[in-house]
């Protein structure tokens, strides 16, 4: 793979770099880390969370809903 755009500033539905998302799926648990480029999954980069959908459900889905970061949920 090659490396991934930037990610766009000031999303605030993204927790900070590091962190790590979690999301029971299929009866087993996904990680998906938060990089200050990209998202890392089962050791490939990944530029948005959607491309990690993808790579997991095998069809196009919203990131943002399948890791349920809706904007109001954030305190």
């Amino acid at each position: 793979r090659t490396s991934p755009p930037p990610r766009e500033k000031g999303d605030d539905r993204l927790p900070p770099p590091g962190s790590v998302l979690t999301r029971a799926y299929k009866g087993g648990m996904v990680q998906v880390k938060v990089l200050p480029h990209g998202f890392e999954y089962a050791g490939d980069v990944y530029a948005s969370l959607s491309a990690v959908a993808k790579a997991l459900t095998g069809s196009h889905c919203n990131g943002f809903l399948f890791f349920q970061l809706n904007k109001g949920d954030r305190a």
